[in-house]
């Protein structure tokens, strides 16, 4: 009981602060999810640790369910009505922006090791795993951001999408990275060097087929139960499941939901009233999930990243910016696309963070840990500049109505 009692007074804490400073956010014409990740670090550990260290772990259901909706959310928003109209321009632009940030960060680290003398196969294994990481893109922040300032065009619309396709992308290439750093390490066998390249598409397909079917039962369910109530507690059971089986069955719960909120938002004639009725529900869930974002950011990484850290975060940004206008170009995508949408996909966390932990088991321990440093204080960097980043670009691109 006592237990359950510090778990409340914790959340109450975490919401109460979220609203302080999405509120301060506002005065002073940030984001709020930028003012929630402020909050957060705050009271995290790094800082006056009023959210102990110890306490984390046993929040992080809120993080996995808050994940959930957000997912389902732009799920919601992959229309096969916009990609018949735009054709596979999404698809693509989403590949080379996370190819080419692979590319960039793999290029600089590799010519960092050069220029030091230190060009080893193992070195080049460090740089081809930090690499992979480079892809993954985090879309709860800038989900929040299009919400917060209901952004429209074709800017947003081209971004949600590309956000939404870009885990997918991400995990493909670093199955396939890993795989070949582990072959020229020869710590590999052929077969599992198969395994691993074959690995991220069965997860992806395995995460397909688990929305597919929830979606599935959703739609026809929302048929059934009519009730608003009812609705709204089926989409929750929908999602808690989802993300349940997916771990269970070594799936990605992020995609998983993402194909339920895709499939209802295609089928269901009933999607928009359903979606207008969870959005009243997961503020609160939204604004624990960024503000323990915060909290979890620790601040000391910073001091131990040197100069690979320092030439990810630039040069994975560099990267993504010139793989979205490259792809926007061979698209034949609105010049405002091609202009500012690489900026928007600064923001790096969940997916990127679970890389990292895979990365520690692929290289040796030393390595493994930098990998794991680098990562996360290009998290702190990014999840700060990033909502304040895609704020700015959607306003240049005339994409912000309303000015909250």
């Amino acid at each position: 009981m006592t237990l359950n009692i510090t778990v409340l007074f914790y959340s109450g804490i975490i919401i109460a602060t979220g609203l302080l400073f999405g509120k301060i956010a506002k005065y002073v014409k940030l984001p709020n999810v930028t003012g929630y990740l402020v909050g957060g670090l705050l009271i995290g550990p790094s800082i006056f640790n009023i959210i102990k260290e110890e306490a984390l772990p046993g929040l992080e259901i809120v993080s996995t369910v808050a994940l959930g909706f957000i997912a389902f959310s732009i799920g919601n928003e992959l229309k096969l009505s916009y990609f018949k109209k735009v054709g596979p321009r999404p698809i693509i632009i989403a590949v080379f922006e996370a190819l080419f940030g692979v590319l960039f960060v793999l290029g600089s680290v590799l010519i960092y090791f050069l220029i030091i003398g230190q060009l080893t196969t193992e070195n080049f294994r460090f740089a081809l795993v930090l690499a992979a990481i480079a892809a993954a893109t985090a879309p709860a922040a800038t989900l929040m951001v299009v919400r917060q300032y209901k952004a429209k065009g074709t800017l947003t619309d081209t971004l949600l999408s590309v956000v939404a396709i870009d885990d997918s992308v991400a995990i493909m290439l670093f199955g396939i990275c890993v795989a070949i750093a582990n072959a020229i390490g020869q710590s590999a066998s052929e077969a599992s060097v198969f395994v691993q390249i074959t690995a991220p598409f069965l997860e992806i397909l395995v995460s397909l087929g688990i929305g597919g079917l929830f979606g599935i039962i959703l739609i026809y369910a929302c048929k059934w139960f009519t009730g608003r109530g009812n609705r709204i507690s089926l989409v929750i059971a929908t999602i808690f499941l989802t993300i349940y089986i997916a771990d269970l069955l070594g799936g990605s719960s992020l995609l998983a939901c993402m194909m339920v909120g895709g499939l209802f938002a295609n089928v269901s004639k009933k999607y928009e009233e359903v979606n207008g009725l969870v959005y009243f529900v997961t503020p609160p869930i939204f604004i624990m999930f960024f503000v323990l974002s915060g909290a979890e950011l620790k601040l000391s990484v910073l001091s131990v990243v040197g100069i690979i850290g320092i030439v990810y975060v630039l040069f994975r940004v560099f990267g993504k910016i010139f793989g979205a206008w490259f792809g926007s170009k061979i698209t034949h995508a609105e010049p405002k696309i091609a202009k500012y949408l690489g900026y928007a996909l600064v923001p790096q966390a969940g997916v990127a963070i679970g890389l990292s932990l895979i990365a520690t088991q692929v290289l040796n321990p030393v390595m493994g840990a930098q990998i794991r440093a680098i990562v996360l204080s290009a998290t702190l960097i990014y999840e700060l500049t990033g909502p304040i980043i895609t704020k700015i670009i959607l306003k240049k691109a005339g994409e912000i109505v309303v000015t909250a």
